[in-house]
Order: C-alpha cells, then structure tokens, then sequence
C-alpha cells in the first residue's frame, strides 16, 4: 500500500492561495479537503488504530526514528518552502526543522519507556497501571513555527499508538502537504494522514465523534470553540492558545540588559510567537535609560534590512489597527507604527510609550512585532499588573531580588514563569496554560501521558485448597 496518506482534494473542493510575504509573488494555489475526505480520513485512522496500537512501542520508536531521517534529509527544501509561504527567514526555519527531528528522536526514547506506577496492595496481590492509546488523534497546528510544533505533536501521539490526521495551518499549506509526504512514509498506512483546509475544515473535524483527542496550537477564540465542540462528542482536548505575555522589569537591573530582553521577546520572529513579550512593565526607576536603549534596538532591526515580515497582510492589518488604537488612545509612537510602501506584508519594529489598559495591545494578544511599554512605581505593582487579564500562558521578570523572583513564581497565575531570561529553558519543560491560554501540558514527557489513558489493574490469587 502507499505509504503517501495525504488526502487530495477534487477540483470542487474550496482552493486556498497563497502569497510570499516577502514580496507578494505567488507560492501556488492548493484545494481544500472536503467533508467527505475528512470523513474518509477519519474512517481509515480508526480502521487502521488497532493494529498500529498493538505494535510494540520499541517498534514504533523505530518508525520515529526513520521519520527524523526523513525529515533531516528534507530540512532544507521544507526550510526553504516555510520562508516562502510565512516570510520566516530561512535559517530560523531550518533550526525549526531540526527541533523536529530532535523532537522525533526524544520521543522514540521515551516512548518505549513510558511506564505506569506500582501501587500499594495486599501482600499476595500486585496493583498496578498502565498506559493505552486514546484512539484517533486530530492534530491542528499553526504557521509560526510548523514543523517544530506539528512535529512535537506528531511523535507524541505516535509513540504512544495512536493514529494522526492532521491539517497543518491554511497559511502554509503547501508546507504541511510536503511535511506529510515526508514523515507519513516512516509509517504504516494510514497511520498519518494530512488533510488541506482552514477554518471550515477544522469545524468539520471538530463536529466528529469518531475522534478521541484533539490537540490544537493557535489562537484562543479557536481553541475555545474546539473546547466547546469536544465537550459534545467526549473528545479529550489539548491546547495551547495565545497569550499576552507580561514583562516586569525591576529598578535594580541593567536598563539596556533589560531593553536587550525586551527586544528579543517581543520582536523575535517578528512578534509572531505565542510567548513573545506582548506588555511591558517598566520601574520608572529606569524608565528613561530603559527606553531609549529598547528605541534603538528597534531601530537596528528597522534599519538592518533583515527584519522579516509578518505572514500575510491580513494579520498586518490587525496589528496595525491595535497600535492605531493605542495611539488614539494616548500612547506615544516612539519608531515604528507605520505600514511601509512596497509590496509583501512587512511592518516595522514598534515601541509604544505611555500605555494602558484601555488599549487592546496591553488586553488581547497582538502577534506582531509590537514592544508596548507602560511605567511602575514599584516592583508590586508591576507584578499585579502583570497578573491581570485572561490569558495565563507565560510571563518573564526581570530582577537582581531572589525575594522578587520568588514572589514572581508565588503570585503570577500563567503556566510559565521565566525570571531573568525572556526565551530559553532545560529540555522538556513542559507547562499548563491557564485561563484561555490554553490547557493541558502540550510539551516534554507529560505530552505522553495526555495522548494515553490510564487502567489500573488488580491481580488477587485465588483461594488456596479449594478445588
């Protein structure tokens, strides 16, 4: 059988176009998948589950590590294809490519390895758990970082026996197509099927009742209609949403340390990054040194003809419109803030001074390369700001007090507290988003245990001498 799972649309089916971003010339044109190929795919993950879930986990760690050699020797061309379809510089996207098939070969380790708990019992009796696969996996991964992230999820649900359908973001579609290809001929058929579509085609699944567990990456008012959708047809659900992460910035640091972290948060990748710095909060102790260093980090990226663009104009449109606001609303543009003449959909490094919490770039998560400051009397108040809102993703302070940093992790109610480094972490650092951020640790060794159910099991021995 073909080992090639993607489910090809007729010519009916809705197309999906895209654009460089760079430049606006055109990547190509895919079609969606329809109802009834969602419904076949569906139809052959459950077909083919049993087998697939009665596979040694040793052997399917072999299947892993066959498709991180796939993809390693596909790095470049996928590399090549993200930066055409997101506007991702290419290096960036070829690391993210290879922390896929860092992903794949972590996970065919732990796989094997995944293991139940002895429990206390009677001396004459054994109690114990142990691990099975859910079922049908429906995987629904973002464009800010495809591989990584879709790959991360890919090897955990495999691992553990389950099998895969899943539609790779409608702004990088050719992307995911390909990255199908790749990994789903490591695998038995039917085991990992791709699927093309946006938000209809993702509906489409949501409303199925054949489907065990969804894991979802993207924004909040996404996941929580997958949320509310799964808890019709008993789906365990999995999500990691958007955030609108806090910095809190104390007055006993170095202020342009201080705006070298801020620059890096909020403007990595362009801003498009769950955990990008999206609010920060500055001692007005600092204040001045702090913004004008965090202006002229701003302005090197500006001015370094490197900075990359944002996706596509439609999401530039919504950046811009929440720095517009914010600017009506008071906040002073210190650079940045303006669309650029040319084609593509780049936008500029912003810093905004002066804001509050009456401007939606301090409330909603922006995702775009947008740096809004707002000024503390004190390291408190920072912290009680930071704590408000409705996200609870992650959240960075920066601070010379061990008092300070722990009161940081005592008080912040976001699944990540980082303290003195905006990015970076050990390996497996897996979290719980809180509020509409999300739910459920979507990384690391727990991402097994939220693809497997758990059975206890009880053994007695029988009465002795009875016949």
């Amino acid at each position: 059988m073909s080992t090639n799972s993607h489910v090809d649309s007729p010519a009916a089916a809705d197309a999906i176009t895209v654009l460089d971003p760079r430049d606006g010339t055109l990547v190509g044109t895919l079609e969606s998948s329809t109802p009834e190929q969602v419904e076949i795919a569906l139809s052959l993950a459950r077909t083919v589950h049993p087998e697939w879930a009665a596979t040694d986990p040793a052997a399917r760690g072999r299947h892993l590590r066959s498709a991180a050699d796939a993809l390693r020797a596909a790095a470049r061309e996928l590399a090549e294809l993200n930066a055409r379809e997101t506007g991702r510089p290419v290096e960036e996207a070829l690391a993210g490519v290879h922390a896929g098939v860092s992903a794949l070969e972590q996970y065919a380790e732990l796989g094997p390895v995944h293991r139940g708990h002895a429990l206390r019992g009677a001396v004459l009796a054994a109690d114990y758990t142990v691990a099975g696969p859910r079922g049908v996996a429906v995987l629904l991964t973002p464009w800010n970082d495809p591989v990584a992230v879709a790959v991360g999820l890919i090897a955990a649900a495999l691992v553990t026996g389950n099998t895969v359908v899943h539609k790779p973001s409608e702004r990088c579609p050719h992307l995911g197509v390909r990255l199908g290809e790749v990994l789903s001929q490591a695998f038995p058929y039917g085991v990992l099927i791709t699927l093309t579509g946006g938000a209809e085609v993702g509906a489409i699944l949501t409303r199925q009742s054949g489907v065990d567990v969804f894991a979802h990456v993207g924004s909040s008012a996404t996941g929580e209609r997958i949320a509310r959708a799964a808890a019709l047809t008993g789906s365990h659900v999995l999500r990691e949403n958007g955030g609108n992460d806090p910095l809190v910035i104390d007055d006993d640091v170095d202020p342009v340390w201080a705006a070298e972290q801020a620059a890096v948060g909020a403007f990595s990748n362009s801003g498009q990054i769950c955990t990008a710095v999206e609010r920060i909060y500055v001692h007005r102790g600092i204040f001045g040194r702090f913004a004008e260093a965090l202006v002229e980090q701003a302005r090197r990226r500006n001015d370094g003809g490197a900075f990359a663009p944002l996706v596509d104009t439609r999401l530039r449109e919504e950046v811009h419109a929440q720095v517009s606001e914010a600017i009506t609303f008071g906040a002073v543009r210190a650079i940045g803030g303006r669309i650029p003449e040319g084609p593509g959909a780049h936008y500029p490094a912003t810093v905004l001074l002066g804001c509050t919490e009456v401007m939606r770039v301090m409330t909603e998560e922006t995702f775009g390369p947008v740096a809004p400051v707002s000024v503390v009397e004190s390291f408190e108040e920072g912290l009680a700001r930071a704590a408000s809102g409705r996200y609870g993703l992650a959240a960075t302070v920066l601070t010379g007090s061990i008092a300070n940093a722990q009161r940081a992790v005592a008080t912040l109610p976001v699944g990540t507290v980082k303290v003195n480094a905006v990015f970076g972490g050990a390996p497996g650092g897996s979290a719980q988003p809180r509020g509409i951020s999300g739910e459920g640790f979507g990384y690391g060794p727990e991402l097994l245990d939220e693809f497997t159910l758990v059975k206890v099991v009880h053994i007695s021995s029988p009465p002795v001498g009875k016949p």
